[in-house]
């Protein structure tokens, strides 16, 4: 597909290269026979990929203790310092304080529940549920137009 011209924005210069990387990523993960028989391994991967971004990540591409914490925040499940350092170090198996996009695929597609995965879950759904019906809007005469 053509690219469309990237205006300079805020984020949106960051998140290019990071769209990329992340893509080379999922198809490691596609490859790895460790997840040859998960269902629907490339919708995950696209689901966690767009997840991933939406964090308030920091500029190195990584979810760090703020994004965290602001996420959790937005879920109105604030979390003190020691319970995000807990989730985190939980994810990451305590080698760093900012979960990669590896660690994060590897917690959704993994067996453990841990808690960022729940809220994961949780926020899914919530999403989900005050989803506007998908399809074209409805059409509009030019007449009716202001």
């Amino acid at each position: 597909a053509m690219a469309a011209p990237r205006r300079p924005s805020g984020g949106g210069l960051r998140r290019a290269p990071q769209d990329g990387r992340l893509d080379e990523i999922n198809k490691e993960f596609l490859c790895d026979p460790k997840f040859s028989n998960e269902k629907g391994l490339e919708e995950k991967l696209a689901v966690f990929k767009e997840k991933y971004m939406e964090f308030d990540l920091n500029n190195q591409g990584e979810i760090d203790l703020m994004s965290v914490k602001r996420m959790m925040e937005k879920l109105g499940a604030p979390k003190t310092h020691l319970e995000l350092k807990r989730m985190i170090s939980e994810v990451t198996g305590g080698v760093s304080d900012t979960i990669s996009y590896q660690d994060f695929v590897n917690l959704m597609l993994g067996k453990r529940s841990a808690v960022l995965k729940l809220v994961m879950m949780f926020e899914g759904k919530a999403n989900e549920s005050n989803r506007k019906p998908s399809g074209p809007p409805p059409e509009r005469d030019i007449a009716s137009l202001p």
